[in-house]
């Protein structure tokens, strides 16, 4: 199963074959949630060429052209060593794709923000505010509850509500990770959205348009590696 540069098992090893050796099996999936015609995707991240290097902060967003946000710093909204973004795209129309990936489902139960209190205040007020603007009937601390899946929203909140940039966060959820466990079908994870949603309060609201859960199965990645 091991193979030279690749991470050893889920979702990041995964994430890395797709990526670097058979890219069609990840577009295609990616460009049809997201309403894309013309493909493929230009991967910024995690690139072999790089060593699978993985990105965060001004860093991230550089990697997908941005040098600055126009109408609100990420400073202003979020603590240096925030999210670590699984992979990073543009497209041809100059879309931003953000994506987070998972394997198995105890991955999508991420513990409540480790922040230390400082960059906590920053993070909570910025979550809060998110929180108001997409979910204003929910009461739960989204700095506690599925809190990685909540702060990839925030981010996407800057990107596109506060800066009025075309991003689209991904979340990857792979089906046969057997190396890890993972679940074997789609209608698993798609249970797992639910409860995600239902659990941060969010029903509908325009942005979630630009949030998208795409299945790519393991099973047509293992004979790239």
């Amino acid at each position: 199963m091991k193979s030279a540069g690749f991470a050893r098992a889920g979702s990041q090893r995964w994430l890395q074959v797709a990526v670097n050796r058979c890219a069609e099996r990840i577009d295609g999936p990616i460009c049809d949630a997201v309403g894309i015609s013309r493909r493929p995707l230009t991967w910024r991240s995690p690139l072999a060429a790089a060593g699978f290097r993985e990105y965060r902060d001004m860093a991230a967003l550089r990697q997908l052209g941005i040098v600055r946000l126009p109408v609100e710093p990420l400073s202003a909204f979020w603590p240096p060593r925030g999210p670590v973004w699984d992979a990073l795209a543009t497209t041809e129309a100059e879309r931003l794709i953000l994506v987070e990936a998972k394997a198995n489902v105890p991955e999508a139960a991420s513990p409540k923000s480790k922040a230390s209190p400082a960059s906590l205040k920053l993070i909570q007020r910025s979550l809060r505010r998110v929180q108001r603007a997409i979910a204003p009937k929910s009461e739960c601390d989204w700095s506690g509850v599925f809190y990685q899946y909540a702060n990839r929203l925030a981010y996407l909140y800057l990107l596109r509500e506060i800066n009025g940039l075309p991003a689209e966060l991904v979340f990857v959820y792979f089906i046969n990770a057997i190396d890890v466990g993972g679940p074997a079908t789609g209608s698993e994870w798609n249970a797992v959205t639910t409860l995600t949603h239902a659990a941060l309060g969010l029903r509908t609201h325009p942005m979630l348009q630009h949030v998208h859960h795409v299945v790519v199965d393991v099973e047509d990645l293992r004979n790239a590696v």
